[in-house]
C-alpha cells in the first residue's frame, strides 16, 4: 500500500512537468535516430519511454485536450515506423523463426 501511495503522489503531484516534457522530446529524438540506424528494438524501447512520459504528463494535467491528440499521434507514429522497420528486417532475414526445422 505504501508503494502505491508514493508512486501515486509522484505521478499526480511531485513529478516535474518541465522535465517530463524534456524527457518526452529526448526519448522521441532518440527513437527517431535509432530507427534511422536500423536499431529497431532499442528504438521501440524509447517509443515505450515516450508513451510512459506522455502518461505521466497526462496524469499531471500538463497536456490539454487538443495537445493530447498530438502527443498520442507522435507516439503512434514512432510505433508504426518501428513496426515497419522490424517487418522489413525480418523479411530481409527471410523470417528465420518461421523456417521449418525438420
Amino acid at each position: 500500500m505504501e508503494t502505491e501511495k508514493q508512486f501515486s503522489r509522484y505521478n499526480f503531484e511531485a513529478s516535474s512537468k518541465e522535465r517530463l516534457f524534456q524527457w518526452f522530446d529526448m526519448y522521441e529524438l532518440e527513437a527517431k535516430e535509432l530507427l534511422e540506424k536500423g536499431l529497431v528494438l532499442p528504438a521501440y524501447d524509447y517509443t515505450l519511454k515516450c508513451s510512459h512520459a506522455f502518461n505521466f504528463l497526462d496524469a499531471r494535467g500538463a497536456i490539454s485536450v487538443t495537445e493530447r491528440t498530438g502527443f498520442i499521434g507522435r507516439v503512434r507514429n514512432l510505433a508504426r515506423i518501428s513496426a515497419e522497420v522490424y517487418l522489413q528486417q525480418r523479411e530481409e532475414m527471410q523470417f528465420p523463426l518461421l523456417k521449418n526445422k525438420s
